[in-house]
């Protein structure tokens, strides 16, 4: 088994000021979001419940690959959010997510 070179990680979005300065950049980081999702680099995201920030799982070839990704955030670029990086390497997952760890085999 050869070893991959992606990577994955859970981004943990949490604002840093007050929700009504985050609406006003909120459309702009969702086409940055969508970006990211059209190049394959995220594969899930959503609000976290409360609403003080989201989730992103996302792969990368490494953390400095995963950390310009998250730089283009009009949200990070603008101090209204603060993202926490969490690698993990997938050893189980459900059908929906075989393909993963089909990848991570290889």
């Amino acid at each position: 088994m050869t070893q991959s070179t992606t990577h994955y990680y859970i981004l943990n979005l949490t604002y840093t000021r007050p929700l009504a300065e985050v609406e006003l950049l909120i459309d702009e980081h969702s086409h940055c979001l969508q970006s990211a999702f059209d190049r394959g680099d995220f594969l899930l995201s959503g609000r976290k419940d409360p609403w003080t920030g989201g989730i992103i799982l996302a792969k990368a070839s490494s953390q400095e690959a995963i950390q310009a990704i998250i730089a283009q955030d009009p949200l990070l670029k603008a101090n209204v959010i603060r993202y926490e990086i969490i690698e993990f390497h997938p050893t189980r997952a459900n059908a929906d997510f075989s393909s993963v760890l089909a990848t991570e085999k290889k």
